[in-house]
């Protein structure tokens, strides 16, 4: 029997023996039209069964990987396979730059965007937020794109893997420009106690990493845009932490080899954004995943909650960052009109143990309006999960419509966005 595939980590075994690779669109739609259920995987990176099935399990990446730049340069259109990175660095090639990308350049554009992925920064909206239109293959093989204007467009681009295989989207771009990162140490609790919002909002990007222990923040990143606000003022010490004398890795005892430049050299938005460079395997997937969005204004007594409770569960971190994104419009995206302030947990690769961890881990955050990320790993009950989202009536009827007979859906969506 042929071993079956897993996601990146693999923490999860997928139900099917083999990926289907589709060399052509007229291949695609043969095999779409004979699905009885189908899923598309992109990079894998997800920790959830979000991307599982019992069906046809597709991935794009055998297709043309196009990217192709609008006249007027302001917008791009790629194909959904094509990683961050790979559409990054054509962007700035062109003198164009996307508004933010994650942690890893890695990931797939439509995986990212169907997820609800984000970067980082009070300004900053999603990844998905730069999506001005989306073709998508539906059930019966007829080709359809959607625009932003239309009355169903918020639904369809956080579309969980539901609304049909995304064959390209449209994003919009701007000007290139640079970014400075810096690193700062030992921030004490104290200086984020008096100082949240000033800190989470200092820089372009911030995100702050911790395990749990005194002091509370072990790392803070600083993405600065000096064209957006000028020199850096944060000096050899700012809020009472230590600027890094060097290059750092989030994880403790990690080579910084794979990481992004630090030391506040400037260089391309593409090379400082993620913390992990595209030309490195930032990990070696020894890890698993959570991550919980509250409102920005819940953000630090979530933190400090979470602090008076973590030595239930801080022995299987291996770091968490705490980072904000700012509200968007999508259906099913969790910052659906709230800012929220992310906490992510990099967790040990021991999954019943951290899967035992995190009742405790949501329960904590319970009364802070928390809901997951859909790729990360949560035992939140799907009741509690749909409750956090004002739109999903709304969103599972526009699936519904468009995939009458459930084909794109599975038993992950099926049990915590579909049943009522």
């Amino acid at each position: 029997m042929a071993q079956r595939p897993t996601n990146w980590a693999g923490n999860l075994t997928f139900h099917v023996e083999h990926v289907h690779r589709p060399a052509s669109l007229d291949e695609l739609r043969e095999l779409v039209t004979r699905s009885h259920r189908l899923r598309v995987l992109g990079t894998g990176h997800s920790f959830s069964a979000i991307a599982d099935t019992t069906g046809n399990l597709v991935s794009l990446a055998g297709l043309p990987q196009s990217i192709a730049m609008d006249p007027d340069g302001t917008s791009v259109t790629v194909a959904g396979a094509v990683r961050y990175g790979e559409l990054s660095e054509y962007l700035h090639r062109h003198g164009r730059a996307l508004h933010n990308l994650g942690s890893l350049p890695h990931i797939s554009v439509a995986g990212s965007c169907a997820t609800a992925t984000h970067g980082s920064g009070v300004g900053n909206g999603g990844l998905a937020t730069a999506v001005t239109s989306m073709t998508v293959m539906s059930a019966d093989g007829t080709v359809r794109t959607f625009h932003a204007g239309e009355d169903v467009f918020a639904g369809v681009v956080v579309g969980l893997g539901t609304v049909g295989v995304v064959l390209d989207l449209t994003l919009t771009t701007e000007p290139t420009y640079n970014v400075e990162q810096y690193v700062y140490e030992d921030l004490p609790r104290s200086e984020l106690d008096d100082h949240f919002d000033a800190i989470m909002s200092a820089a372009y990007s911030v995100s702050l990493f911790t395990q749990w222990q005194d002091p509370l923040i072990r790392q803070v990143w600083v993405k600065h845009r000096p064209d957006r606000h000028g020199v850096w003022q944060g000096g050899e010490t700012w809020h009472r932490a230590r600027l890094a004398d060097g290059p750092r890795h989030p994880l403790p005892g990690i080579s910084p080899v794979s990481c992004t430049e630090q030391l506040g050299v400037a260089g391309p938005w593409q090379e400082r954004l993620p913390h992990f460079r595209l030309d490195f395997t930032p990990s070696n997937g020894e890890e698993v995943q959570s991550e919980f969005f509250v409102p920005r204004e819940h953000g630090l007594a979530a933190v400090q909650a979470l602090h008076e409770v973590s030595s239930g569960f801080s022995h299987l971190v291996q770091a968490t960052e705490i980072r904000t994104v700012a509200a968007d419009t999508h259906w099913m995206s969790p910052y659906y009109q709230r800012d929220v302030v992310a906490v992510h947990f990099t967790w040990v690769k021991d999954q019943t143990r951290v899967l035992a961890a995190l009742p405790l881990v949501e329960k904590t955050l319970a009364p802070y309006r928390a809901v997951p990320h859909w790729g990360k790993l949560t035992t939140m009950p799907a009741d509690e999960v749909r409750a956090g989202f004002p739109r999903i009536g709304d969103f599972r009827e526009l699936a519904r419509t468009l995939d009458p007979q459930g084909m794109f859906r599975n038993d992950f969506v099926d049990r915590v966005v579909c049943t009522v």
